[in-house]
């Protein structure tokens, strides 16, 4: 049996009220990861869905021999999709269960809850000359009779003619409402019972919430002439990140509920947010936010620095950027690989093509409204993802370059590798100082052969290390990047020539001065991290997974041991030397030296791979021996190629989407056929309880089609599971989910008994 792991990087949209739609989406994926954790462990099998997917998981293995994990440990979202993203985040982090939220959602996402009591009309008289307007909204009360089950058309009738008579011009929906509402969620999160963390120990896992700065902050600018400006910038990614050490969270829940409550501000519904709004909110909760300070000086280091963090405007994050995909793309830098890695984008959009209403269909030159409406609003939210996904195809075409060059290198490296150490003895029996000295010797022998394109590739990788311990010692100062990096990196640079590093070239002996060598050993992390991946990735080639597992765990214990010297908390006793930067640059390098530690690392590295490389046949030792020793030949070739990135998951990244355009196994027709949500410009599921439950178990139903197609195409070319068995196992999800659902979704009979009917009876998921 083989591992893989299906890591999906989940990028959710804004879609208003059709955040409920979006939490039945990613609430079935939760179902999905934990039943993924809960069959890789050996766990008992649980029922109803989850068992469906356990299931799933044991035929995939009997098909193809393969033991599937799947996970997600980047996820990112902006509006309505920042919420779902940050409770499913949440969730992942801390083995929580999303289940509490269903009935939060359900009664809280509702008009009348989400009304501020200052913008609520008065009295029944309050503004009854406007009850015509509730009434033309509403399509002269056609809509609803045609789309509201009849046991809600007055609910909702109701709600639209309180929510139209409150309060112009103001915002209807209460800010501190919503900080209320997020803040009990995560209180019923936490008093529910919790099962393990949803991502293996040492897994990292990412959250992106964006937000739009209404003020905009200053950033500086380089230029020509003049050499610096100041412009103003209104883009706000906020981050969260645990390394899934024991005792490790994600973030605080205050600081969670910051992100979601500012990310779903959407203009005209909810006021802009504040951090004096938060600090009401948990003073009158009569809780604390210790982590508050130092929170914000890392979120919003602009403003601590220049304006004030308590002066920050922030704004619904879809305005900018709905489709959140270049923060996601940058996680996936330096991801820790445990086994054979399917890398996926999975985007949530509830209602591709969406548009508001007010632009309509143009004829001809648009007006003064739709010109308005377009340019402020309406364009910039549904900009096309093209670019982002032009860059994820690009990094998929190099990465497949690389290993087919990778390939084509190999025979020469291995013969090379051969030829250097001869057919010896010792070779099949690695100790700590004999790997340590192989090493160096393999190392000098690729440089002496590499030439003069020894001095490309030992400048480009000594501009890569100096690149990333500016980024290092930029995120210690609390510098997001922009012109304070760039003067780091002058004076690191400028430490670095005074060291001598710089000294590479044919004039050495080797390809480089010593004092060049000892600079490279003492901070390129990079190099060993490469170095690793490739071992693991030749690991991973080999049948034999038993014999391999002690030379698999020390591999990736040893690549976990790098990745965690170039997280910024690691050096976390450097921040006060790193704001003092430029100065005192050189005392600084001798301080992350000194943290670093590579040498010892490097020393305990090949003590544990020494000791599990003599545990194996020489059939498995060699292969992987020459891989190892190798790799300086394999790098010189590549580095260049790939502008001195290495490859980080060495695997392809493919996207897929969950929207109700793609899930047509019950019912076609898209979001018009299925969700109620889409009324009312995408506000409709908070007028009635029968429409969020509508969209709810849609969500569920579109979640679960979508995810079991995800999870058999990382299936290996050429296995299946059997002609309709796809069909057989989603009609059984589908049932499950119904059955789980039919008592909580008691304003909706009529609907599942429709989808029911749809579906036909139930069938065994077992049976072929």
């Amino acid at each position: 049996m083989r591992d893989k792991e299906l890591r999906l990087a989940l990028v959710c949209y804004g879609g208003i009220s059709l955040a409920v739609y979006m939490h039945g989406i990613t609430k079935e994926l939760w179902r999905l990861l934990s039943a993924s954790r809960a069959f890789c462990a050996g766990d008992p099998a649980a029922g109803g869905s989850q068992g469906i997917y356990r299931a799933l998981f044991e035929e995939v293995a009997a098909a193809s021999g393969v033991r599937l994990r799947v996970l997600t440990d980047i996820l990112a979202g902006a509006s309505a999709g920042g919420i779902n993203s940050v409770f499913l985040a949440r969730a992942i982090d801390t083995g929580e269960s999303l289940d509490p939220l269903t009935e939060l959602w359900l009664r809280d996402a509702d008009v009348e809850r989400l009304i501020d009591p200052a913008q609520a009309p008065g009295h029944a008289m309050t503004k009854f000359w406007a009850r015509p307007l509730a009434w033309l909204a509403a399509g002269s009360g056609k809509l609803i009779d045609e789309t509201v089950e009849a046991g809600a058309r007055e609910e909702v009738h109701a709600k639209l003619d309180h929510f139209v008579r409150s309060r112009w011009f103001e915002p209807p929906f209460g800010g501190e409402r919503l900080c209320h509402l997020i803040l009990d969620a995560f209180d019923a999160m936490a008093a529910a019972p919790a099962g393990p963390r949803l991502l293996p120990p040492g897994q990292p896992l990412d959250l992106f919430v964006t937000v739009t700065d209404f003020t905009g902050h200053p950033e500086r600018l380089r230029l020509h002439s003049p050499a610096e400006v100041v412009e103003t910038e209104h883009r706000l990614v906020l981050s969260f990140a645990s390394q899934g050490r024991p005792g490790e969270r994600l973030a605080a829940a205050p600081d969670l509920t910051f992100a979601a409550r500012a990310t779903s501000s959407f203009p005209g519904a909810f006021p802009p947010f504040t951090v004096a709004e938060l600090d009401r909110v948990i003073a009158a909760r009569g809780a604390a936010w210790p982590s508050r300070d130092a929170f914000l000086a890392r979120a919003m280091p602009r403003h601590v620095s220049a304006l004030g963090a308590e002066r920050a405007v922030l704004i619904d994050g879809s305005v900018l950027a709905n489709a959140p995909f270049r923060p996601a793309i940058a996680a996936l830098r330096e991801r820790p690989a445990r086994r054979q890695v399917d890398r996926r984008f999975v985007v949530i959009d509830p209602a591709p093509g969406f548009r508001f209403a007010l632009s309509g269909e143009i004829d001809g030159v648009p007006g003064f409204f739709q010109t308005l409406i377009g340019a402020l609003s309406e364009i910039p939210r549904q900009q096309p993802i093209r670019d982002s996904l032009e860059t994820l195809s690009a990094r998929s075409a190099r990465i497949e370059r690389m290993n087919a060059i990778l390939e084509q290198l190999r025979p020469e490296v291995e013969g090379q590798v051969e030829r250097l150490f001869g057919y010896t003895f010792l070779l099949d029996y690695p100790t700590p100082k004999r790997l340590a000295a192989w090493r160096r010797r393999a190392q000098a022998a690729a440089a002496t052969r590499a030439g003069y394109g020894q001095a490309a590739y030992g400048l480009l990788k000594l501009e890569g290390v100096i690149d990333r311990i500016a980024q290092l010692l930029s995120q210690l100062a609390g510098h997001d990047g922009g012109e304070p990096q760039h003067r780091i990196r002058e004076a690191v640079a400028a430490a670095a020539r005074t060291r001598g590093a710089f000294e590479i070239g044919t004039a050495h002996a080797g390809g480089a001065a010593p004092q060049a060598i000892g600079f490279l050993r003492a901070f390129d992390i990079s190099f060993r991290i490469r170095r690793l991946r490739l071992l693991v990735r030749r690991i991973g080639e080999q049948d034999g997974d038993e014999e391999l597992a002690e030379v698999r765990e020390a591999a990736y214990a040893a690549l976990a041991a790098y990745l965690e010297r170039q997280r910024v908390e690691t050096h976390a006793g450097l921040r006060e030397a790193a704001r003092a930067l430029p100065v005192e640059a050189e005392a600084t390098l001798a301080s992350l030296e000194s943290t670093l530690d590579l040498t010892r690392l490097d020393a305990e590295t090949d003590a544990a791979l020494a000791a599990a490389l003599s545990g194996l046949s020489r059939e498995h030792k060699r292969p992987l021996l020459l891989a190892y020793l190798g790799f300086p030949f394999f790098d010189i070739a590549t580095l260049p190629l790939l502008q001195g990135e290495g490859l980080d998951e060495f695997d392809p990244v493919r996207v897929d989407r969950i929207s109700p355009d793609d899930a047509t196994a019950i019912r076609g027709g898209g979001a018009a056929a299925c969700l109620k949500g889409i009324q009312f410009h995408n506000f409709g599921a908070f007028f009635s309880r029968a429409y969020r439950e509508n969209d709810y178990l849609w969500g569920r139903l579109h979640g679960a089609e979508r995810l079991v197609d995800i999870v058999l195409s990382s299936l290996p070319t050429g296995t299946s599971l059997g002609a309709g068995r796809a069909a057989a196992i989603k009609r059984a999800l589908f049932h499950a989910i119904l059955d789980e659902e039919a008592d909580r979704l008691t304003a909706i009979p009529a609907l599942i008994a429709a989808v029911r009917s749809e579906l036909g009876p139930p069938v065994d998921a077992g049976e072929g």
